[in-house]
Parts: C-alpha cells; sequence; structure tokens
C-alpha cells in the first residue's frame, strides 16, 4: 500500500498497488494527477514576471485552449472609467471612503461589468408614471404602486443599477405565492 497527499485539501491518499494510483482526491474531488503549479519570483520586475505553468507530461494543450478561451471570449472588455481621474483625484482617499461606505450597507452588490462592489447611492419610490401589468394567472398586478428601487452606482465603472427594494420584494413573493 502506497500514499499520495492531495496538493488541494492536504488530506492523505492510500491507495491499493493493484489498482494503482487514485486519479482523483477522494476528499475534495480534485484531480490529482493534473496538478499546476504558479512560480513567481520576488525580485522580478512587473514587467518581466509572465506566470510558468508546469503542465504533467503528454497534456495535450489543444485540448485545454477552448475551454479557457470560452470565458474569454464572453467576457466583455471594460473600461475602469475611474483610472482617469487618478492624475487629478487621490484615489487612495477615494478607496478609503469607498471601504467606510460598503461597510455600513447591509447589500454589497458586484457590478455585472467590471466585478467593483456597488454603492448605494438611494431610494425611489416610483408612483406616478408606472402602468404595472396586469397577469391573466393573478387577476392583478404582479406588483403594486407605490414600491421602492435602490440605486446602486458602481465605484470602478459608474455602471448605475436598480433593484427592488427588500420590502418590496417581500410583497412580490407574497403576492406570487398565494
Amino acid at each position: 500500500m502506497e500514499t499520495t497527499v492531495c496538493p488541494w485539501c492536504q488530506t492523505e491518499i492510500v491507495w491499493d498497488e493493484e489498482l494503482g494510483p487514485e486519479e482523483e482526491c477522494p476528499h475534495c474531488q480534485n484531480e490529482l494527477n493534473e496538478y499546476r503549479t504558479l512560480n513567481i519570483g520576488i525580485d522580478e520586475d512587473d514587467e518581466e514576471l509572465e506566470p510558468e505553468v508546469i503542465t504533467a507530461q503528454g497534456e495535450d494543450e489543444l485540448s485545454i485552449n477552448p475551454f479557457w478561451e470560452k470565458d474569454v471570449i464572453r467576457a466583455t472588455p471594460t473600461i475602469r472609467a475611474l483610472d482617469k481621474y487618478e492624475t487629478s483625484h487621490d484615489l487612495m482617499n477615494y478607496e478609503e471612503m469607498v471601504e467606510k461606505v460598503l461597510d455600513e450597507q447591509e447589500e454589497v452588490p458586484e457590478c455585472p461589468h467590471c466585478h467593483e462592489y456597488m454603492l448605494l447611492a438611494g431610494q425611489q419610490v416610483t408612483d406616478s408614471g408606472f402602468q404595472p401589468t396586469v397577469v391573466k394567472a393573478l387577476q392583478s398586478p404582479i406588483l403594486s404602486t407605490p414600491f421602492t428601487v435602490d440605486m446602486y452606482i458602481c465605484t470602478g465603472c459608474f455602471h448605475v443599477q436598480t433593484t427592488l427594494s427588500e420590502e418590496d420584494r417581500l410583497r412580490l413573493v407574497q403576492g406570487l405565492s398565494k
């Protein structure tokens, strides 16, 4: 009986010599034979750093690339609009204040564009100008007026997003649960 240590969860795996080594960890289900390492030199400049991926022998790189390329193709390029204010404003103070404001928020959504956290800018009560749709299955509107939406602003790209307030979410769920 020989042993192997899982590089992911550090579990000692005992395997039978007749059956051979395990291909995946029975504890965390990660692959054992395709463990990759990334080496980063501390003394190197940022421009010189390139990730060095050590792969298992005989591994076909073409079989891996299409999987990762799907994520790259789906990702929409975003410009961090905050960066253009870097020369005229102290962005360290900006980031510190953003952290303080985020700590006070109950809910902290992530921007769908640049994945920075969003600040709650305020609430908008919707009453006039909103025409609710009457659904046949309910024989009433899905959400009746007035209702409140929370407005969030991204701290990186300044994307604005609105979402239904917590009270009105509960009212919506209760109305659709009848």
